[in-house]
């Protein structure tokens, strides 16, 4: 593994080959637990990395911005084709942001991180292609042509990874501490100094043996088809993982699409959700808020007229597609810079939202809310990391938020996170949540 320093000019080589008809993650069962995963299943995209040829790193987040811009100057020598329909080939994320409780467990994921594969196979059309990355000289071409026919040789024609059987999960999580600090922002809130606070709160969670992260991710993606599935794991071994619904910004050459989503039901509510007063103004003001933020970026920017439903296996949300044509030279790195964190993860007006999460939140959210996602040189897709959990052994802490205007209730709120929850929870638990 080499750690760059962004602004350091590094070359690497890399190559490619198509593997037969299967599925990225079948590779986990010969190659053990990816580094990197991603797969949107609706979009028959998915692509999961081995190894790390390369990691860039930003030591405090002053450097995250200048990290994740330094991937788009990506120097790389291809042997032979170079592919086109390639995700990435950087996969990483990085923290929400500021926090007033900092936790030592998500020291190993960083400020920001972002990993060159040694091995990358990905969907293409009906069949797969493996790519291989080293960097260049010191027998870098050997490298690369090692690890390809090392994977064609061994690489498994369908996913055959072993499920667990469903077990109890000890879970722990204070609701009157929560619905204290939900009264705190209703106050906040009711004062006039805040329109909307996003609160988030954790869960912890233990198994009886340590997680097959693997199978948890199979679960998760089975599950939730319309969400995106990810993995990055850690050096230390820790994985964060989860479905979110969420597009942050998704970049091919200058044209960008992305959306607000804010507003959230339970399935049985969803036809009153459209009419719903409270989660009305939750959504329009983050429309208003991405609108904004990217006319200064973009030549052309539209929406949908009006809000349509997102529906997922356990909730409902309101969602508004919004596209752009960004202005020659805008990149991926300066639309992520301007719209996180949104007011559908913070809050608005958003500095002050931020303040008061540092304040009265009580909790470090990691990499939690934060940019997940692929980058490449003219194409990236990054999404908002909800719905998620960091699992290290047999323990997890999952993560899950609310917004909160004028109108919302401690208990409505508290609810509605126990509902966010029940997609990770049932992933881990092997189905329906037993507790014990």
């Amino acid at each position: 593994m080499k750690t760059l320093n962004p602004v350091e000019g590094q070359r690497w080589v890399a190559g490619m080959m198509p593997l037969a008809e299967g599925d990225p993650l079948a590779g986990a069962d010969v190659l053990g637990v990816p580094s990197v995963y991603w797969e949107r299943p609706l979009a028959q995209e998915a692509a999961a990395g081995w190894g790390e040829a390369a990691v860039v790193v930003a030591e405090d987040a002053s450097q995250a911005p200048a990290a994740l811009a330094s991937l788009g100057a990506l120097s790389l020598r291809w042997v032979g084709e170079a592919p086109e329909s390639m995700p990435g080939p950087w996969f990483g994320g990085m923290r929400f942001g500021a926090t007033g409780a900092p936790d030592a467990a998500w020291d190993a994921h960083g400020v920001a991180r972002w990993t060159l594969p040694e091995v990358l196979v990905w969907r293409d059309g009906a069949g797969l292609m493996v790519a291989a990355f080293a960097p260049e000289g010191r027998g870098g071409e050997d490298a690369v042509r090692s690890r390809l026919e090392r994977v064609r040789a061994c690489f498994p024609a369908t996913y055959r990874h072993p499920k667990g059987a469903q077990v109890a999960l000890a879970l722990a999580s204070s609701r009157p501490a929560f619905e204290a600090r939900v009264e705190r922002a209703l106050e906040a809130i009711a004062s006039g100094h805040l329109q909307k606070v996003v609160l988030a709160r954790s869960l912890d969670a233990e198994g009886p043996a340590a997680f097959d992260v693997v199978d948890v991710l199979s679960r998760l993606r089975e599950q939730n088809p319309r969400c995106a599935t990810f993995l990055f794991r850690a050096p230390d071994g820790a994985c964060f993982l989860g479905a979110t619904p969420e597009t942050l910004c998704r970049v091919d050459g200058q044209v960008l699409q992305t959306e607000a989503l804010a507003g959230t039901a339970s399935p049985g509510d969803a036809a009153g959700l459209k009419g719903h007063d409270k989660d009305l103004r939750e959504h329009d003001s983050v429309v208003r808020y991405i609108l904004a933020t990217l006319r200064p970026l973009a030549e052309k920017v539209t929406s949908d007229a009006e809000p349509a439903l997102l529906t997922l296996k356990n909730l409902v949300h309101l969602r508004t597609g919004i596209r752009a044509d960004l202005k020659p030279g805008v990149t991926a790195a300066q639309v992520v810079a301007a719209l996180h964190p949104t007011p559908a993860v913070g809050g608005f007006p958003r500095e002050r939202a931020l303040s008061f999460l540092v304040e009265h939140e009580g909790l470090d959210r990691g990499w939690y809310a934060g940019p997940v996602g692929w980058v490449g040189p003219k194409r990236a897709h990054l999404m908002v990391a909800l719905r998620s959990a960091l699992v290290r052994g047999g323990k997890a802490r999952l993560f899950v938020g609310v917004g909160l205007v004028a109108g919302s209730t401690p208990e409505a709120e508290w609810r509605e996170t126990e509902m966010k929850s029940l997609a990770m929870l049932r992933a881990l638990g092997g189905g329906d949540v037993v507790r014990r």
